[in-house]
């Protein structure tokens, strides 16, 4: 599934986060923009991003808190942390609570989007296989294959959306967003129900489970 990245960015400075978000768009990023921790964590756990850029000194809730949060949740987007704390102790502690790099302020805006693609890259690379109820989903290969041993062939719209369920496992997806995210082209969410059923037919009822009222999640993965 062919997309910009989408990144979040959380930052209380407005003016630094204006010109992140100008120059973050001219690179091909998809930005969303937090201005405190509790705007981010929710955020964080209502939408999908393949890149969380999270400043430590927030509002309402630290960085490393919102990030703490996030990863107890399921969120395995990425982050890298930006924060004018800079001794070795500080980058101990972000890499320890989920963060997958640590940059100082002052930055470089040419070492910060190195840094952002080099996260990207290693995020791609590493994460192809995914744990499903029954089985793994070999993201690349759209295969599932059954904890038997038997390997199920996927349709390419049938692999995104049950990507899109297992990387976030524990998260519930209402169906407008997974419209937007899994079928931009379509316009009736009932595609999105369509789509749940095939994934059922093939891997049985409780793969992906309906949330009433909400939407759906992923099943138990045991």
């Amino acid at each position: 599934m062919d997309h910009r990245p989408r990144i979040l960015v959380v930052e209380d400075d407005l003016r630094l986060a204006a010109m992140l978000d100008g120059l973050l768009r001219e690179e091909g990023y998809d930005v969303a923009l937090a201005h405190n921790g509790q705007q981010a964590l929710h955020f964080g756990l209502t939408r999908e991003f393949d890149v969380l850029l999270i400043d430590r000194g927030l509002p309402v809730m630290e960085g490393l808190e919102v990030l703490t949060r996030l990863r107890r949740k399921g969120v395995l987007a990425p982050a890298l942390v930006l924060s004018a704390l800079a001794n070795p102790m500080d980058k101990v502690e972000g890499l320890d609570r989920g963060a997958e790099d640590y940059l100082a302020k002052p930055f470089d805006i040419d070492e910060l989007l190195a840094r952002l693609r080099a996260v990207l890259r290693r995020s791609t690379a590493t994460v192809s296989v995914l744990r499903i109820p029954g089985g793994r989903l070999d993201v690349s290969g759209r295969s599932v294959t059954l904890d038997s041993g038997a390997v199920l062939v996927l349709s390419e719209r049938e692999g995104d959306l049950l990507e899109h369920f297992a990387r976030r496992p524990t998260q519930i997806f209402p169906r407008d967003d997974l419209l937007l995210s899994v079928f931009p082209d379509a316009t009736d969410e009932g595609v999105v129900d369509t789509y749940v059923h095939y994934l059922r037919r093939k891997l049985g009822r409780d793969v992906v489970l309906t949330v009433r009222g909400i939407g759906y999640r992923l099943g138990a993965t045991g």
